[in-house]
């Protein structure tokens, strides 16, 4: 697939069918997700491709929690059909968390010390670069598939049900599968209304500003 209708197709997809996805399918994502760049090259990814029903249950209960206490709240807080949309998709990966044919857990190794902002801005910019190359990845193949963290919010019981060491730490979920709808264009903001040029606010590219906002050459 075009690397351009990749990644402006790619969106999260949450309702997925139950069929099998075949182990090879997933290691060719995960051999395009480790093309992705690390901090200090150290290339400490770890990755766990979750089949079994128990461990997925695990998972998926502590999903359950963070949605239904920690999230849902929020976007009912902002009712609007968009929101609503998200509510309606996320509660149904919930409900059928157990029937989804693969998660894919994402994991750093080494420990996360609470230190500056430079340190763990460095340690987690380099798990999240190949998290997207494997959503992209995913996309190409026809697969569905979705970022999420609430099934770590609970690092202690992520941890037990995964058998993690306390030198590898779970950062991030992709629950994995053949997709019940289909892609589509997703809807953004225009650039030219978040981009700024040489200091915040300086909105130049936008076009009935550029003339005025731009400094002179």
């Amino acid at each position: 697939m075009d690397l351009e209708e990749a990644i402006s197709t790619q969106r999260a997809i949450r309702r997925l069918r139950t069929d099998p996805v075949d182990d090879d399918v997933i290691l060719r994502c995960l051999r395009l997700a480790v093309k992705a760049p690390t901090g200090g090259n150290t290339q400490g990814w770890e990755f766990i491709v979750v089949r079994d029903r128990a461990v997925k249950a695990a998972l998926g209960r502590q999903n359950k929690l963070a949605w239904t206490w920690l999230v849902r709240a929020r976007y009912a807080l902002r009712a609007t059909s968009r929101n609503q949309k998200i509510v309606d998709a996320v509660s149904h990966q919930v409900e059928h968390w157990d029937d989804i044919p693969a998660l894919v857990v994402f994991c750093l190794r080494g420990v996360s010390w609470p230190g500056p902002w430079l340190y763990r801005s460095s340690r987690y910019g380099s798990i999240y670069p190949a998290v997207q190359n494997f959503l992209l990845a995913a996309r190409a193949e026809g697969l569905g598939a979705a970022l999420t963290t609430l099934p770590l919010w609970n690092r202690i019981a992520a941890r037990r049900a995964l058998g993690l060491p306390l030198n590898v730490e779970p950062v991030a979920v992709v629950p994995v599968g053949w997709p019940r709808g289909t892609y589509g264009p997703t809807t953004r903001r225009a650039v030219e209304e978040i981009t700024s040029l040489d200091r915040f606010g300086n909105r130049a590219f936008e076009p009935q500003r550029g003339a005025r906002a731009r400094p002179p050459r």
